[in-house]
């Protein structure tokens, strides 16, 4: 670093992104990507005539992207907030509703953005440990005093809780914001949607990179309160904001009006979720039950990291983290039949040669 960045940032560790080497030819299994491409109508949306009113700034309240999502999950326009990925969303949320006084709790094994938001804006942060089989545990988020950061399902488990758990932690909290992260809740998750009506205090998070296979469009949005979104647009205005180019707005509503499509590749990647861990269970392996588009294993013979430099060696990328309570597991993000019978093979290669 610069002797110019401010000494308030020196002891910043930033996020750390999913590698994107570029030395060879990969099967990416660790970004949590979709293995399928956008429909058809997307192509068809991001014609020629939106490439040429590219000189002109999107709309910056992408009225009728807002007018689209509040359609499709029955709230109105002004329950809607759009975002650059879930991950700008997330720091909106840091920035509005935490500060000295307000702090934030989360996860201690979850999405790795948490902790830098926190350390970015010196929010007094509580990370909570999970239990025994990387479970959380819905009772040490009641009435803990302090704004709440859940991703349900969690990452990198891929585990959930029950609506009924999180209604429990959002009662319970009235006077603080409780943020779900749904980022992987179209793979066989129950969405907390329907609580946003009945809790001022709740805010719900998700994303098009994943289930609607925008990861490339970056597009993330969050329902909650009037007031809730009212404060996350002044956040918004005060930073960016003509955050949504037009391209991924044209794209993101032609998704939202072929649901069926993205339907119908969600099942079959559960489809593709459990022919993997049943093959992995064959060959000795432990994963957790996931509900996620990925999954979260280990294997007694050989370690995590191990494993992960064995399978990257072979042209197969997942993730493996260095953090002392996950070092024996890596995350595989579940793609096509092909991408997971390449990767079993590859698996069943390593297990031989240190059998």
């Amino acid at each position: 670093m610069s002797r110019f960045l401010s000494r308030r940032f020196a002891d910043l560790e930033a996020y750390v992104p999913g590698e994107q080497p570029q030395d060879m030819q990969y099967v990416k299994l660790n970004t949590n990507e979709s293995p399928f491409p956008p429909a058809p109508a997307v192509r068809e949306a991001v014609n020629a005539l939106e490439i040429d009113r590219l000189n002109l700034y999107p709309d910056p309240e992408g009225r009728a992207l807002r007018e689209a999502l509040a359609g499709h999950y029955g709230v109105g326009m002004e329950n809607v907030f759009l975002a650059n990925g879930s991950d700008e969303l997330l720091n909106y949320f840091f920035m509005a509703f935490c500060d000295g006084e307000r702090g934030v709790a989360y996860p201690a094994v979850s999405y790795g953005f948490y902790p830098v938001y926190a350390s970015l804006y010196r929010l007094p942060a509580q990370e909570i440990p999970l239990r025994e089989g990387f479970r959380l545990e819905p009772g040490d988020y009641c009435g803990i005093g302090k704004n709440v950061v859940i991703a349900n399902p969690n990452a990198p488990t891929g585990q959930t809780i029950s609506v009924e758990e999180i209604e429990g932690i959002v009662k319970s909290n009235p006077d603080y914001v409780v943020m779900i992260d749904e980022a992987y809740i179209d793979f066989g998750g129950e969405s907390c949607l329907p609580l946003v009506g009945k809790y001022e205090n709740l805010l719900v998070c998700q994303t098009f990179s994943k289930f609607r296979s925008l990861a490339g469009g970056r597009l993330g949005f969050a329902i909650g309160s009037p007031a809730l979104i009212g404060d996350l647009d002044m956040m918004k205005y005060s930073t960016n904001s003509y955050n949504i180019n037009r391209l991924t707005m044209a794209a993101a509503i032609a998704t939202i009006e072929n649901d069926e499509y993205y339907v119908n590749n969600s099942k079959r990647i559960q489809e593709n979720r459990a022919y993997t861990v049943s093959e992995l269970d064959k060959l000795g392996f432990e994963t957790l039950p996931s509900k996620a588009n990925f999954i979260f294993t280990r294997c007694r013979a050989v370690d995590g990291g191990t494993l992960y430099r064995a399978l990257k060696a072979r042209g197969v990328l997942v993730r493996h983290w260095d953090k002392p309570e996950i070092i024996d597991w890596c995350r595989v993000t579940i793609g096509s039949r092909e991408q997971m019978d390449i990767f079993l093979e590859k698996v069943r290669e390593i297990l031989r040669e240190v059998g």
